[in-house]
């Protein structure tokens, strides 16, 4: 019986520091830098935006990315959403993907180097990581003369039956 009390009070505490570090802080803050960064006032629409692209597990377009922020701020106009995503990308602070041409999708560029598999059926967006392709396609490189400076290796995939 006292195992389980000091279980519950284990899973109460990790459930509020998550809940600490996962607060609207943590995302502002970050959101901040990020505006700070590429020299953007920071203003509540942009904190929105920032925030969006904080909090995004996937890759949205910019009328997903305006959409999604003006859950946290309605005072976000279209034009303010494609100038911040503009400059924030122009800067090297955002990866743009167009995938097979379909809308650009914005990622944070402090994430860690992946590649992405397109599901041509249904659009569906997958990251990976590959040792040996990254081992593969700097030996090619160096074979060539050359030294890879940036890459993206983008895979359009169809599920095997």
């Amino acid at each position: 019986m006292h195992l389980r009390g000091i279980l519950k009070s284990v899973e109460v505490r990790s459930a509020l520091i998550y809940e600490s570090i996962m607060s609207d802080d943590f995302y502002s803050s970050r959101g901040d830098a990020l505006l700070k960064s590429a020299h953007l006032r920071v203003t509540k629409p942009r904190q929105a935006i920032a925030r969006v692209l904080v909090e995004a597990r996937d890759r949205p377009d910019a009328e997903q990315v305006l959409a999604r922020a003006r859950e946290h701020d309605a005072t976000v106009s279209q034009a303010t959403a494609y100038r911040t995503l503009a400059v924030l990308a122009e800067k090297g602070l955002l990866l743009t993907h167009t995938f097979d041409g379909s809308a650009t999708r914005y990622e944070l560029a402090e994430r860690p180097h992946h590649d992405h598999m397109i599901d041509v059926e249904t659009g569906e967006v997958s990251e990976f990581v590959s040792l040996e392709i990254e081992k593969l396609q700097r030996r090619i490189a160096e074979e060539h003369g050359y030294e890879i400076v940036a890459h993206r290796l983008e895979l359009y995939c169809r599920k095997s039956v």
